[in-house]
């Protein structure tokens, strides 16, 4: 199957695209900040300097690990639900389950090797000119030299590869269990561990009510609960779908008429499946809008006191916003995959409605609708 695998990368490569642009740019991103360890354990560099080198080489790392993720796993999703007949045809000569996986899996892991190895130049370019801003903020001295070392490629490759692999073994499994007439079982453990985030979410953002002002950690507490919660509403996102359709079917149906009576209706049926969809933009998008609401936070509290920004100031503003860039940037990326995987399967569905009689400007606003609910 593994050969199976590399041939089929060589033929149809065009097909692994969205694959490799993914993988591409989140090897590019991992290795461009992790090189900022290299950086900080070269010899000369002071302690200041490393303290912010190595905050923003781990901070942006361990979002960078979920954004790849996420965003492997969108653009895998979109691939496999495009090969449908080629798994149903390897199924009916005999192919198990089992080697289906092993091919998918196969084919994600010679794209991520590929993305890895394409991004080695434009990581080390983009972590050369990152390391340039922070010299000319004077958040880093100008003495030191930008290391491109084993922290940065290891990285990279662990990275980008497992991340690969996890996604790949995703979508395959629940191409699987869609190839069956089954459907993924929710498991009470996701509703358990959502729970809990959902319930220590809350707490970590009440026990800020309960710590002085003048705390040095005092949005610690709120971020780590907005985190969470972000974990819970987004584990949660099929019952909040469902309820914010009840909400909005009737306004929805009288703009719309037809199309949105129809988008309402698919909408529900399809809750579990556009929660794959739902996920990961409820995960990011709060993490980024409480980093942005903290950081205007801390930066009014500066400005009301009359000093200036300090360095330390200045390099928790730099590394909100790039987290945030970073954040956003995938997050399209994750739209724009992920909603093209949730109606290319549904090729059938819309081509018996034109033959039903249903105008072309009455099937295509379903999209945006969809998009924007």
């Amino acid at each position: 199957m593994f050969e199976l695998a590399f041939r089929s990368v060589l033929q149809r490569p065009g097909r692994f695209v969205g694959t490799l642009l993914s993988a591409f740019l989140g090897a590019t991103i991992t290795m461009m900040f992790n090189s900022m360890h290299d950086t900080a354990a070269g010899s000369g560099v002071d302690d200041q300097s490393a303290e912010l080198l190595t905050i923003t080489g781990a901070a942006v790392g361990g979002y960078g690990t979920l954004l790849v993720f996420f965003a492997v796993a969108s653009a895998l999703t979109v691939n496999v639900r495009q090969r449908d007949e080629e798994i149903r045809l390897l199924r009916c000569t005999g192919a198990t389950p089992a080697q289906i996986k092993r091919m998918v899996v196969g084919e994600a892991v010679l794209v991520a090797v590929i993305a890895t190895l394409l991004a080695l130049a434009p990581a080390m370019l983009g972590g050369r000119a990152l390391l340039g801003q922070f010299q000319d903020n004077g958040q880093v001295a100008q003495a030191v030299d930008y290391a491109f070392g084993p922290i940065a490629i290891s990285a990279g490759i662990g990275i980008t590869l497992l991340a690969s692999v996890g996604a790949a073994f995703l979508a395959v499994r629940r191409a699987m269990t869609a190839a069956a007439g089954g459907r993924a079982p929710r498991h009470r453990l996701r509703n358990l561990g959502g729970a809990l985030a959902f319930v220590a979410g809350l707490g970590g953002v009440s026990v800020t009510f309960a710590m002085e002002k003048t705390e040095p950690t005092l949005m610690a507490a709120p971020a780590y609960g907005a985190i969470l919660l972000s974990v819970g509403f987004a584990t949660f996102s099929p019952i909040l779908l469902r309820g914010l359709l009840g909400r909005l079917a009737r306004p929805i149906e009288l703009l719309t008429g037809a199309a949105g009576y129809l988008t309402v209706h698919n909408l529900r049926e399809r809750a579990a499946q556009l929660s794959g969809v739902l996920m990961p933009l409820i995960l990011f998008i709060g993490m980024a809008t409480a980093t942005l609401y903290m950081q205007d936070i801390e930066s009014a509290a500066v400005k009301a006191s009359g000093a200036a920004k300090s360095v330390e100031d200045k390099n928790l503003e730099s590394l909100n916003f790039v987290i945030v860039g970073i954040i956003v940037a995938f997050a399209c990326i994750m739209l724009i995959n992920s909603l093209y995987a949730a109606t290319s399967y549904r090729r059938r569905e819309f081509g018996g409605q034109r033959l039903a009689g249903s105008p072309p400007a009455r099937c295509w606003p379903w999209s945006p609708w969809r998009g924007w609910c």
